[in-house]
């Protein structure tokens, strides 16, 4: 009679082995994050209506060198050190730490080391020269979960149309001095609106959201939110570079669903300024 079949026992399972091998795995995806690029998720309105809030988008973190705010997670201690630094172009938007605060801000750099920034009735005075706004028409913005367009922050602007509920905002097209040139909205005269000129020292730039009435950047000092002025080139973390995919708010946590959620048209979607075109001018 044929001897019966054995079965060796399974080899035992090499715990060791994979520990290490998530262990690298995990520094891998840090490394990648740190050094190169990482994702983005726009949680506020500071940038309408160029980013919106549920945005998902591509953060390179080389452009300008790397500071201790690169490492992801912010594991560094804050310091003005930086390796290979690079100063950003005018109209890049970046993501920057604020002082004394842990959480990443997204807004867009309008002044450069060395630069005199004023602002007089909202329109930005650089070097003694105002900054062009020319006057487009009102843009038109979906109403929906992630954008209610609420009457307290913008009165008078959630319209119906044959399409569904739009926010219509006016908007300007601004440019800056090397051509950089993109929409901002300012709905309404506050105080941040004007702003006595002061000079940006060297290893800063001066911060701005576009959407102008709702952004605690460059303007607003740290305790009240915002980023207390220039902002040193160690605290900005990389640049924008496009969007991946934008969700409105209808879905949850769970990604198999989010495919309902998707807004149309804003994927791949470059986040670098255009290059300026001549028109009329902010009266």
């Amino acid at each position: 009679m044929p001897a019966p079949e054995t079965t060796e026992p399974a080899p035992p399972i090499n715990w060791g082995a994979e520990l290490r091998g998530l262990a690298l795995m995990l520094l891998a995806v840090l490394g990648f994050h740190s050094f190169i690029a990482k994702p983005f998720y726009i949680p506020s309105e500071s940038m309408m209506p160029n980013l919106l809030v549920g945005d998902r988008l591509v953060v390179s973190k080389y452009p300008y060198g790397w500071s201790w705010v690169s490492a992801s997670f912010h594991l560094l201690p804050r310091g003005d050190w930086r390796l290979l630094p690079r100063t950003p172009e005018y109209g890049d938007i970046v993501i920057a730490v604020p002082p004394g605060r842990d959480e990443d801000y997204i807004k867009r750099v309008v002044a450069l080391p060395g630069d005199r920034i004023a602002l007089v009735n909202g329109q930005i005075v650089l070097n003694g020269k105002p900054v062009p706004q020319a006057v487009e028409p009102p843009i038109d913005l979906p109403v929906d979960a992630n954008a209610r367009c609420e009457d307290y922050i913008y009165p008078g602007a959630r319209q119906m149309t044959p399409g569904g509920a739009v926010c219509q905002l006016p908007v300007y097209r601004e440019t800056l001095p090397n051509g950089a040139t993109y929409l901002v909205i300012d709905h309404q005269n506050q105080r941040l609106d004007t702003m006595a000129e002061l000079t940006v020292p060297a290893g800063h730039v001066f911060l701005m959201g576009d959407n102008r009435d709702e952004s605690a950047d460059s303007r607003e000092e740290a305790w009240r939110g915002g980023l207390d002025g220039p902002v040193p080139l160690a605290d900005v973390g990389g640049r924008a570079e496009f969007i991946t995919f934008s969700l409105d708010g209808t879905t949850g946590w769970n990604p198999a669903s989010w495919y309902k959620s998707l807004r149309a048209g804003r994927a791949w979607t470059t986040l670098r300024p255009a290059i300026a075109k001549r028109g009329g001018q902010r009266p």
